[in-house]
């Protein structure tokens, strides 16, 4: 069954990609990158590889977390509940059968292409910079994110209160998709919510960009938001959760302005280069 759902998932995101390219990037940028992605790739090697290493190890802690977290963290359903009370049950008054749908599909498939687009987009500009600050982003999304799902254990609304959101509930209307969830979450992590951190970071990187995908900038919002309203309106996610996934984003956004190129990785090489040579005298380049 997972496999289903991952063949239907690529099926989806592989239509939306290439009918976004055309529409949000244009032929001047791919011709452009064509020529140049060798050299794009070589600075950004970095980012990518930290990236990479990040999902790598969100990937094994994320099964072992529940465990981790059962010792240390902070069981905090209670007093989320509390605080929100029935907040989300406000989007049953707009559940209908089109409306599941719609949320059902954003969470699973619009999410990803919300993820993977700017990826591509930015990787066609000739600055590298702005491709580099949304993969540090994503990483920090994932590293801090990982660290709070330990420290704070929370159920989200579909465990404490499954009656009243039974009528939206993304594995009720669409059981195939608890095959693929179940590979990144467990029912304790929910404080904050990935999906919108995500979505919110993509967003901001929209708003950042918008002179130069303007035709991006209103489908990224809107994607984005309607990510987030789908995790409250699927009852997995607090409303608390979703303003934290909020903050994150923005916390995520301004440290990827922060780090990147801050020390750049070909200063630093030669910088310890440079320090060998100092050790040993005829590893000399200058002769």
């Amino acid at each position: 069954m997972l496999a289903d759902v991952l063949i239907q998932l690529v099926v989806v995101t592989g239509i939306l990609l290439p009918i976004s390219v055309v529409l949000f990037i244009g032929r001047e940028r791919l011709v452009q990158t064509r020529s140049e992605w060798r050299a794009r790739l070589k600075t950004s090697a970095p980012a990518i590889a930290v990236l990479l290493v990040v999902l790598l190890i969100n990937r094994f802690a994320r099964q072992r977390a529940p465990r981790l977290s059962r010792d240390i963290g902070f069981h905090l359903t209670s007093s989320f509940y509390n605080i929100e009370g029935e907040f989300i049950l406000l989007f049953q008054s707009i559940a209908t059968p089109e409306t599941t749908a719609y949320f059902s599909s954003v969470y699973v498939y619009g999410y990803v292409f919300l993820l993977i687009f700017p990826v591509i987009a930015y990787f066609t500009l000739a600055d590298t910079r702005m491709f580099r600050r949304l993969l540090t982003a994503y990483a920090l999304n994932y590293v801090i994110g990982l660290v709070l799902y330990i420290f704070v254990i929370a159920y989200g609304p579909r465990n404490v209160m499954p009656a009243e959101v039974a009528e939206t509930m993304l594995f009720d209307t669409n059981p195939q998709y608890q095959y693929l969830t179940r590979e990144v979450n467990s029912n304790t992590n929910v404080f904050p919510s990935l999906h919108t951190s995500l979505s919110a970071t993509v967003a901001t990187f929209a708003a950042i960009t918008r002179s130069t995908f303007p035709k991006w900038f209103p489908v990224a919002v809107v994607l984005a938001a309607s990510v987030a309203i789908s995790t409250m309106f699927l009852g997995i996610h607090w409303g608390i959760d979703v303003i934290a996934g909020m903050l994150l984003a923005a916390l995520c956004v301004v440290l990827s302005d922060r780090l990147v190129g801050r020390w750049p990785v070909s200063d630093l090489l030669d910088e310890r280069l440079r320090e060998v040579e100092d050790r040993i005298p005829w590893l000399d380049r200058s002769e």
